[in-house]
């Protein structure tokens, strides 16, 4: 339920068009962003996961080139995210709690109101821009690299409030808009009341889990548990969402129960499906979930020394069928168009033809990013049956 409800196994007979893109994220309702680029960037990989290899200039011109109107926005979703416009409204009681907050005496926004003023006015004059533009001559920083200018702050808080937002990016950084720039006033003038808002929100989440627990659901758009639950006995009582009995959902002893959309259905059989997860991919992002239900204990380890990493640098989920495999990590060298198995491990069970099937999805996965060869570096036991078929 939860892989059919994630899209997969609806992996288009050609390339993925811009509708396939469109319809995937719509989906999915939120499309999670990181800076780490050792393969791919996060942003691009629950796309090829679902769909296979695709146009990435396509989803740049959808995400990352400014569009008046803009078709997706960037906000905290999940994280920092991308996010289709329509759903704009539903967002806007949380931009408003912010604004709240920075209007508060003492408030760092409140005693900076000039420059934020200075900076929203300047896009609206000269169009969208990135924060360096913005700023012009870096300013001398205050102590540590994470220290940030008072340029930086501010917009960081503007867009938190939604007096501005983030419609691309170049260089991995955002490109700011005035909000009244850029998103459609039909979506401005929409007023939803917050529980409103989280209901819907709450309810979007149950339909692309599939199924899960008060936990899952809370987390999918980061929603505190308290207000969760309301949302979600609200869902219940209206008929809107089921609770149901999920056997093995334990916690403390005690049984979990979890919730899923009352049409909705469990499959005949798994997906069939051989691919890569980015760490960030709604699969695996909710560590205690994925633990769960694919038995997977999952963590990336780039922030553990070399020395000590158990799997890699920054190992992706294999994902066969309905399980958890094994993980890999790879490496694109654009210099040379390789891709590099830094090392690559399997999980207990596994499928008789898995070398095989993780052999191909790497060769899509080498083509889909330009690279024409497949180096296997020693490291891990399936990294060790991999180079006996790359060499």
């Amino acid at each position: 339920m939860a892989l059919a409800a994630q899209g997969f196994g609806n992996r288009p007979r050609g390339r993925a068009t811009i509708e396939h893109l469109t319809a995937t994220i719509a989906n999915l309702g939120v499309l999670q962003i990181d800076s780490v680029n050792v393969f791919e960037r996060s942003h691009y990989m629950p796309l090829f996961s679902r769909l296979g290899m695709y146009d990435t200039a396509v989803l740049d011109e959808m995400l990352l080139v400014p569009h008046a109107p803009a078709t997706h926005f960037e906000y905290w979703g999940h994280e920092a995210a991308f996010l289709p416009v329509d759903s704009w409204p539903l967002w806007q009681w949380k931009m408003h709690a912010a604004r709240e907050r920075h209007a508060r005496p003492g408030a760092w926004l409140a005693e900076h109101r000039a420059l934020a003023d200075t900076l929203v006015a300047r896009l609206h004059a000269d169009g969208p821009a990135t924060f360096s533009q913005l700023e012009g001559v870096r300013e001398k920083r205050r102590g540590s690299w994470w220290e940030w200018s008072d340029v930086k702050l501010a917009l960081e808080y503007l867009f938190e409030d939604g007096t501005i937002t983030a419609i691309g990016r170049t260089n991995f950084q955002r490109i700011y808009a005035p909000v009244a720039d850029v998103i459609p006033h039909r979506l401005l003038d929409a007023s939803v009341p917050e529980t409103d808002a989280r209901r819907t929100l709450m309810r979007d989440a149950v339909r692309a889990l599939g199924v899960g627990t008060l936990t899952d659901v809370a987390d999918y758009y980061r929603f505190k548990t308290a207000p969760a639950r309301v949302a979600v006995d609200e869902l219940v009582s209206s008929g809107d969402v089921v609770e149901v009995a999920v056997v093995g959902w334990t916690k403390n002893g005690k049984p979990v129960n979890g919730y899923m959309l009352p049409t909705a259905t469990i499959p005949p059989k798994a997906p069939a499906v051989s691919t890569v997860l980015s760490p960030f991919d709604p699969i695996t992002w909710n560590r205690e979930r994925a633990s769960r239900m694919f038995g997977f204990d999952y963590r990336i380890e780039i922030y553990t020394p070399a020395h000590k990493r158990v799997y890699g640098y920054y190992s992706l989920p294999i994902l066969m069928n309905d399980a958890l495999v094994g993980r890999i990590d790879l490496k694109a060298d654009r210099k040379t168009k390789t891709l590099i198995v830094r090392s690559a491990h399997w999980e207990p069970k596994r499928p008789a033809n898995a070398v095989e099937r993780l052999a191909q999805t790497l060769r899509d996965a080498a083509a889909w990013r330009g690279l024409e060869r497949i180096v296997v570096e020693d490291w891990g036991d399936a990294a060790a049956e991999l180079r006996r078929v790359f060499g």
